[in-house]
């Protein structure tokens, strides 16, 4: 299947999507604003498939050939070309809606365009466009060169033509899909982690536990591979205080309004591990 697609932002999700297609032998177009964004896209990039190659995972040819498929761009008309477009910019639904209704008027008319989100329903995003039933949810996780798992979601018009699309891509770079019929604010995977998250945050908030026992309490309890906290760090707590809000604001569910210690960390700049701190400290 492997063709032509487009990356809309070169963060630490963008980035990780185009490098696992081009690994599959997918031609990426990287774009973002600046051409220091997409600099530092590649330049992840390239730091992640050294450490695949240190582990003997990868051979340097083959990451180097990856690293030659992928085209940075600060034009979003480089995206005309391309067989699917995957957005991957900030979790907001005015910014989704402004990339969707370009994209509309510059993609090829049979292109399917995919949005990364993990909490905004599908059909809002796609409402933004004259091409409903070409849009679809791939929800990647991450870091996505690791996580095997891509959540794929339908809008109320999304086609399976578009889904099976979405699907062939996302088991051709390796995941294994799952697929949420509906589209509720917050899915099913965010839902569950907020809901989580939340209740982790006010026992923490309120001095029941503190976050290392009780990530440690989930690990060994529940067989999880991190506890809520840590992951939380590694997301970015002004992603998943986004993503739990735009929940809230969808059904009213007093279980997703975010604690308070959750909105003090981020209005004081402690994201977890891209800055350093969040409920755990970060060297170097």
């Amino acid at each position: 299947m492997a063709g032509q697609v487009a990356i809309i932002g070169a963060g630490l999700m963008g980035a990780g999507i185009a490098q696992v297609a081009a690994v599959a032998g997918w031609q990426v177009t990287l774009r973002d604003l600046t051409d220091e964004a997409t600099e530092r896209g590649v330049a992840g990039i390239s730091a992640s498939l050294q450490k695949f190659t240190d582990k003997g995972k990868m051979s340097a040819e083959d990451a180097e050939a990856a690293l030659s498929r992928i085209t940075t761009t600060t034009d979003l008309s480089a995206a005309a070309d391309a067989d699917l477009v995957v957005e991957a910019v900030f979790e907001k639904l005015e910014a989704k809606q402004e990339v969707f209704a370009a994209l509309d008027d510059i993609c090829k008319d049979d292109a399917v365009l995919a949005t990364n989100t993990s909490a905004i329903p599908i059909t809002q995003i796609a409402a933004a466009t004259k091409r409903p039933e070409q849009v679809v949810g791939t929800h990647f996780f991450s870091p996505v060169p690791l996580m095997q798992l891509c959540e794929l979601v339908r809008g109320l018009k999304t086609s399976d033509a578009a889904l099976a699309t979405a699907r062939a891509f996302a088991e051709e770079i390796g995941k294994t899909c799952v697929v949420v019929n509906r589209d509720v604010a917050g899915f099913a995977t965010t839902r569950m982690i907020c809901a989580l998250v939340m209740e982790a945050v006010s026992l923490v908030e309120n001095g029941v536990i503190s976050a290392e026992d009780l990530d440690v309490a989930c690990k060994l309890g529940f067989g999880h591979a991190m506890g809520p906290l840590a992951t939380t760090d590694l997301t970015g707590l002004d992603v998943l205080l986004n993503a739990t809000r735009n929940i809230h604001i969808d059904t009213g569910d007093d279980k997703f309004f975010p604690p308070e210690l959750l909105s003090r960390m981020v209005a004081a700049g402690d994201y977890g591990r891209k800055t350093g701190k969040g409920f755990y400290e970060y060297g170097g």
